[in-house]
């Protein structure tokens, strides 16, 4: 088991007659990666955060609940629920007025067995289309962070696997000059170059 001494930390930015060229340059490369790495990484998640953000509250402020009404039968049975809201769902055909004035149609979830009629609410956007219902303020804020971190996270991937393969072919670069000192200092000796 070989002994190892205390790690010190920054020794190639140290003044030391044993640091090569290449440790300086080693370290500049591991120091700019990390600078790049997270810069890019918050700004991308910054930037992916804040458009999704803006997205979400465009959308609380444009869409808008509409009263539908059923215009066939709910497919299934009715069920009688005392004072609950839940129970099975169905897709079913529904029908409104936009802002407009024009008809539309479309498919919502609905009670089973809903008799052709009920009132259901649906959401539109500006031009009368059927939406979801727009994320609240608390929703979106969860939502914008969770895509900034993806986002950050997949943007700083760039900059970190570069200066791996960087530092990996500095790497390949030292041993191959390593090779060649220890060659010609073998054929100083009178050892025979391998």
């Amino acid at each position: 088991m070989a002994f190892r001494g205390p790690k010190v930390w920054l020794w190639r930015w140290r003044r030391n007659p044993l640091r090569r060229r290449a440790d300086a340059v080693e370290a500049w490369v591991v120091l700019g990666a990390w600078v790049l790495t997270v810069l890019v990484g918050v700004l991308a998640g910054w930037g992916a955060a804040g458009s999704v953000e803006h997205g979400l509250a465009r959308e609380r402020v444009e869409w808008r609940p509409l009263e539908a009404r059923l215009t066939e039968p709910a497919p299934g049975k009715a069920v009688r629920q005392s004072g609950s809201a839940g129970g099975d769902m169905v897709w079913a055909k529904v029908g409104w007025t936009g802002p407009d004035g024009s008809s539309h149609t479309g498919q919502v979830r609905v009670a089973t067995g809903s008799p052709t009629g009920t009132p259901v609410t649906v959401w539109t956007d500006r031009r009368g289309r059927l939406v979801t219902k727009p994320a609240t303020p608390a929703q979106a804020r969860l939502r914008s962070s969770m895509v900034g971190g993806l986002a950050g996270v997949a943007a700083a991937a760039l900059p970190f696997a570069g200066g791996r393969l960087l530092r990996g072919r500095l790497e390949q670069r030292r041993i191959a000059q390593w090779d060649t000192d220890w060659a010609r200092f073998d054929a100083l000796r009178g050892r025979p170059m391998s």
